[in-house]
């Protein structure tokens, strides 16, 4: 039988301790939990009517659910994530239907929602999708994210004609959308016959990193080829298999394809640097020319990896040691990496159902958000689209930012 879950955007937290905790450098991608198998429905209860009790009645009954959901998710925390939806998407209006499925509709955003009933009417299967806020159109976007505050590039592409466009060439940290670029040149490597993606590399202590990701977990001198770190680096944006490819080909390669970015830091010593420990290494690096930098780093090499938790808060910090890209030049990787089958295994903020093929990658640290996605559309169109936020000063409503990134793409999807 089919299986349905709850989802939701980890920068779009419903309740923190509900989620992966989102720490610096996290990619942006749903994160996942499971649900019950779906029953048949029960005529006395519609799903509509089901989910409309969700948002209207003052508490949620444990007796609404099957046994077999809230096995998996207690009540408790499916009360903190319907009130997480109506604190950050503000007023609830309604819920509509959507084809075979429904959107419950909010004043900021709309959420496309799949939701199955058992035999008794209880809620056995509950997905909630990415907020989709109503984008009438690109220019109005485009107003939209030009109105947030700090600093906001925002590219629209069909094809080579752009559609869209603010500040696009104006370099903004991107977080782990840097990512692209080392699969870029890891692709010419490839290409070029130096590497290949069956190449094996044995797991280093000195590569591992912290999360997003699983490989710093992993036992010194595993095996893994080039194909599954790369999958690992986009799919799941894990910074340890990152820092083993950043390693595996070297800086050079990389330093080539983005030149802006030299000397082109791996995750690990972006967080040796920005660990409240290192603030000298950090004043230092700041203030330094190339080769000073590139000093430091070997220096700061025999440093030992922070604490994670030392990174959970939303205070962004350094915001100006990142990886600078403009949206030109990410839609331009994006382009060139697009083809591989690795790039479509996490689509990101996009609904795939409504394109033929989606590539994602994003980014994210306090102060730092990026969405980076190629999409190809069911009319043989193609599109990439690029939005990238910067507050070195405040931390980010990433809410609202995403579900106007989700709608543009909602948008697009529709034109024939």
């Amino acid at each position: 039988m089919s299986q349905f879950y709850i989802s939701f955007l980890s920068t779009c937290l419903l309740t923190t301790n509900f989620i992966f905790p989102q720490i610096a450098l996290a990619d942006i991608k749903p994160q996942m939990l499971p649900l019950a198998q779906i029953q048949s429905q029960n005529e006395s209860m519609s799903p509509k009517v089901a989910l409309e009790r969700l948002f209207t009645n003052k508490e949620i009954q444990s007796e609404w659910f099957a046994p077999d959901f809230l096995a998996q998710i207690p009540i408790e925390q499916v009360r903190q994530i319907i009130d997480g939806m109506k604190s950050q998407l503000v007023t609830y209006q309604g819920v509509q239907n959507n084809g075979q499925d429904y959107l419950v509709i909010f004043s900021q955003a709309s959420v496309p929602t799949k939701i199955a009933l058992n035999s008794k009417g209880q809620i056995s299967g509950l997905l909630f999708e990415s907020p989709q806020a109503q984008v009438i159109n690109l220019e109005e976007a485009t107003t939209k994210f030009k109105a947030l505050p700090g600093k906001v590039s925002f590219l629209v592409q069909e094809g080579k004609t752009i559609q869209a466009a603010l500040n696009t060439k104006t370099p903004l940290a991107v977080g782990s959308a840097f990512k692209l670029a080392v699969l870029k040149a890891l692709k010419s490597e490839i290409a070029s016959d130096k590497r290949t993606w069956k190449d094996v590399v044995q797991l280093q202590p000195s590569w591992k990193s912290l999360p997003s990701g699983i490989l710093q977990t992993w036992p010194d001198g595993t095996y893994l080829t080039v194909q599954t770190l790369a999958a690992l680096m986009i799919s799941s944006s894990d910074n340890t298999a990152t820092d083993i490819l950043i390693n595996f080909i070297g800086r050079q390669p990389i330093e080539l394809v983005s030149p802006r970015n030299r000397p082109f830091l791996t995750t690990r010593e972006s967080f040796i640097l920005k660990s409240s420990r290192n603030e000298n290494f950090l004043k230092r690096y700041r203030t330094s020319n190339e080769a000073q930098r590139r000093a430091i780093l070997k220096e700061l090499s025999k440093k030992p990896l922070p604490d994670v938790n030392e990174f959970e808060g939303a205070n962004p910090v350094a915001v100006d040691v990142e990886w600078f890209f403009t949206a030109e030049e990410l839609c331009g990787l994006m382009e060139q990496v697009a083809d591989l089958p690795l790039m479509s295994i996490n689509p990101g903020v996009a609904n795939a159902k409504d394109w033929q093929r989606v590539a994602f990658k994003g980014g994210s640290e306090p102060g730092v958000l990026n969405l980076t996605t190629w999409l190809q559309g069911k009319n043989g169109k193609n599109y990439c689209v690029v939005a990238t936020w910067n507050n070195s000063n405040a931390s980010l409503e990433e809410s609202k930012f995403m579900a106007l990134y989700s709608g543009v793409l909602a948008k697009l999807a529709t034109n024939k």
